[in-house]
């Protein structure tokens, strides 16, 4: 390393004066980062303005399908007999009577009590286990004659057939208990082959039936139905129905209604999505001579908020009587948000159902005004040619060349530092060494003037 003492001939700071001079050389390189930071500051702008028309779009796809537009509620009259969820397939007012028969309940096969669930006392051998007609041998090895280790070797065979130990509190509380895992496959168990003749059960060699198998019995509109389990989702279109009672001779109605409350949340939600998006737009434009946005006069932004408007007012030719949003009670405010008119939506709704829906979803050969708007926010939004996909291609490319300008002078400040030490350094060397001859001749001629005076 080189140390280098500034100024001892000259007197001149030289390295304060260095850093002032490459000081003022690195400005452009402030104005190149902070050309950097607006850039990406600009970018971040159009993400959020991509993520608000992206979200209007989502709005919109839903108002394009009938299925979407036309949310169904489900109504069940007995819910302590079932709970009824999902999307209907079927049309709204459709009504359907179901009556709870049975449940569906495994099979559960429970050994007599024993003292002690660890102690080796069934030895070793096999189970034979036959569950739905296939049978499955299940080893039990020396050691692991328990009704822990029978427990384990039970579940570990993946048979369809889960062990547990239960505690029923009496002087030989523990009990093994086999279940079934599917209602529709019956099982039994034969634990001759066990080696040590006090068996699993008093004075038989078949774990005995608790609880039988049965499926899960209901009767929809007299049409009789079964299943495996108490979740069916095979008996109404859409919809699964959750069992929960058993209650032969009682019938409860589930009722498929149009939810025009879900309707109505879906307009309000397109209002929001959309005043959002304006709103953006508007926060970036210069008002009063007053400063707006980062993206203020940015010529995309203007248009696609001048489409949105224009599509606000646009007529759909359908067979029905209601042609514009403003029949819907969509109202434009000044600063080209907008807002609902409560009683004009909801005579709308209530009254004219069948058109609203033709102005918003369209009809055979007519597009709606929700399809208009999915196109146009579709192309907008698009991840290779959208506004947002745009900008950030033209912001890339402007970052790419700022760095390499700014790598470019980096090399040459470093160049120009370098060469300033350099001068500076061989300027004191210069200075130091006149200093050196000036001292040296001074040396001289006092010398000689004390020759001359002491010749006299």
């Amino acid at each position: 390393m080189t140390i280098t003492f500034s100024g001892m001939a000259t007197g001149l700071d030289s390295s304060a004066i260095v850093s002032e001079l490459m000081s003022l050389e690195r400005r452009p390189l402030v104005r190149l980062e902070a050309d950097k930071t607006l850039l990406k500051d600009r970018l971040d702008s159009y993400s959020q303005f991509n993520s608000k028309l992206t979200d209007l779009l989502a709005v919109v796809d839903k108002l394009d399908s009938s299925g979407d537009f036309r949310p169904n509620s489900i109504n069940v009259t007995e819910p302590d007999l079932f709970s009824a969820s999902g999307v209907p397939d079927g049309r709204s007012g459709s009504s359907y009577q179901i009556e709870v028969l049975n449940l569906a309940q495994v099979q559960k096969n429970v050994t007599s009590g024993f003292s002690d669930r660890s102690a080796d006392q069934f030895g070793s051998g096999s189970l034979s286990v036959t569950v739905d007609g296939t049978a499955y041998n299940i080893t039990i090895n020396s050691g692991s004659g328990s009704l822990e280790g029978i427990m384990t070797a039970v579940n570990e065979s993946n048979i369809g057939v889960t062990a547990s130990i239960i505690n029923d509190g009496t002087a030989t509380p523990y009990r093994l208990v086999l279940t079934g895992s599917d209602a529709a496959a019956p099982f039994n168990v034969d634990a001759t082959a066990l080696s040590n003749g006090t068996l699993l059960t008093s004075g038989s060699a078949t774990i005995p039936i608790n609880q039988m198998a049965t499926m899960a019995h209901i009767r929809v509109d007299n049409i009789d139905i079964y299943s495996a389990n108490n979740s069916i989702t095979d008996a109404l279109p859409g919809i699964t129905l959750d069992l929960l009672k058993a209650e032969p001779g009682t019938t409860a109605a589930v009722n498929i209604n149009l939810d025009k409350t879900a309707v109505r949340e879906q307009i309000n939600s397109f209002v929001t999505s959309y005043n959002d998006a304006v709103a953006f737009v508007t926060g970036q434009s210069v008002i009063n001579g007053s400063g707006g946005g980062i993206l203020s006069g940015d010529s995309g932004l203007s248009s696609i908020k001048r489409h949105l408007q224009n599509m606000l007012t646009t007529r759909i030719n359908s067979s029905g009587s209601i042609n514009y949003l403003s029949q819907l009670g969509l109202e434009t405010r000044r600063d080209g948000t907008l807002q609902i008119n409560d009683n004009i939506l909801d005579s709308a709704l209530n009254d004219n159902f069948k058109d609203v829906e033709k102005l918003l979803v369209g009809e055979s050969g007519v597009p709606g005004i929700a399809s208009r708007f999915k196109d146009y926010l579709g192309s907008q939004t698009s991840s290779a040619d959208g506004l947002f996909a745009q900008r950030k291609e033209s912001t890339d490319s402007s970052l790419r060349r700022i760095n390499n300008r700014i790598a470019q002078t980096e090399i040459r400040l470093n160049h120009r530092e370098k060469a300033m030490n350099a001068r500076f350094a061989a300027l004191e060397q210069l200075i130091s060494g006149m200093n050196a001859q000036s001292n040296f001749l001074g040396q001289q001629m006092n010398m000689l003037n004390n020759l001359i005076t002491g010749n006299k």
